[in-house]
């Protein structure tokens, strides 16, 4: 790259972080609450939500952390970078808490972990939990984070995919890669031996893949878990307008008309019934937990999808949590992180015992 190149990219980079608008102030910062709404019924409001006693004092510091509402665009390598430095951290953190053996392996050509308890019972080693990984599809935030507290709170075997990311390979590479593995784990494991469950994008794709599979006609999972996820490309819900990642803190772009993570949709419909199980024939999958929260970005999307389950007759199971943001299971600091993890290793183990 020459150097004429590089100066131009530096300035380019400069004339963006000039152009950022300036975080809010304490000074500039509403102090009452207002609210109009426009002819199309779109509402232009602000609130003033004081962090409720409900939740627990580990939780509250954790959300009384200061993040501007404004900040410098993130490239994909940085993001990227960023969620495997998290990571990193989250997976100190929670071997900490839950002892564990991790081997890097692959299956049907798809890299895996294999994450397992110290110790797994007779009569869990014909049992095994498939975990599809949360990272907005173009990122791994959630590879060791989602499968380390549940092998060992399930004590049992975890075995996560490490799925092909867009925007380099949109829609349907990641289903592909999950169905890859699960015909895999088949040619070992009995079907109502296995579980499939993931967070955030690996939410969204665990209901993908349950529909994928109805479609190949191949057996079911015993159960499913979709931890803050939706499963309608097309109609974002409500709360993606409310709420960032942090819940209400940090920033948050205004809705747009835009397909939602266009860049993992591609040239897909995004009425698609594999892409949006909104749109698929729900009926005859296997029972489903779902957990999320009331300051979730993805909270309407988990209940309008569990409402959809529901109408198809499904044994299905809704967890919301007061006050917390999108994933806050990942954080091991907090007890409420502790409570869900159980509850979903919980649900589990009950549905593999059948």
């Amino acid at each position: 790259m020459s150097p004429r190149t590089v100066l131009l990219l530096v300035l380019a980079a400069a004339t963006a972080a000039a152009q950022q608008p300036a975080p809010t102030t304490a000074a500039e910062a509403p102090n009452r609450d207002t609210s109009y709404i426009d002819a199309q019924g779109t509402a232009h409001v602000t609130r003033v939500v004081p962090l409720p006693q409900t939740i627990s004092p580990e939780a509250r510091a954790w959300l009384a952390r200061p993040i501007p509402d404004e900040t410098a665009p993130v490239s994909l390598a940085q993001r990227r970078a960023r969620t495997d430095a998290g990571q990193a951290r989250n997976r100190t953190a929670w071997s900490k808490l839950c002892p564990n053996h991790i081997v890097e392996s692959r299956m049907a050509g798809v890299p895996v972990h294999i994450v397992s308890p110290e110790q797994i019972p007779e009569a869990n080693r014909d049992k095994v939990l498939m975990n599809v990984h949360g990272g907005g599809f173009n990122s791994d935030s959630g590879s060791y984070v989602e499968s380390i507290p549940i092998a060992v709170y399930a004590k049992m075997k975890v075995v996560s995919v490490l799925y092909r990311l867009a925007p380099e390979h949109p829609f349907p590479a990641a289903v592909d890669d999950a169905v890859a593995v699960y015909k895999e784990l088949l040619k070992t494991y009995r079907p109502n031996h296995i579980v499939i469950y993931g967070t955030s994008a690996g939410a969204i794709l665990t209901g993908e893949v349950a529909v994928k599979l109805k479609q190949l006609a191949l057996p079911l999972p015993a159960a499913l878990g979709i931890f803050s996820g939706f499963g309608d490309f097309a109609r974002p819900g409500d709360s993606a307008s409310l709420f960032s990642l942090q819940g209400l803190s940090g920033h948050l772009d205004p809705p747009s008309a835009e397909p939602h993570i266009s860049y993992y949709v591609g040239k897909t419909d995004p009425r698609d019934p594999v892409l949006s199980p909104f749109y698929a024939d729900l009926h005859g999958l296997p029972p489903t937990l779902f957990v999320t929260a009331t300051r979730d970005m993805l909270l309407s999307g988990t209940v309008n999808l569990d409402r959809a389950y529901l109408h198809a007759g499904v044994d299905a199971h809704l967890v919301v949590f007061d006050a917390l943001p999108h994933a806050f299971w990942y954080n091991s600091q907090i007890p409420e992180a502790i409570e869900a993890n159980h509850m979903m290793a919980d649900f589990f183990v009950k549905h593999l015992a059948k």
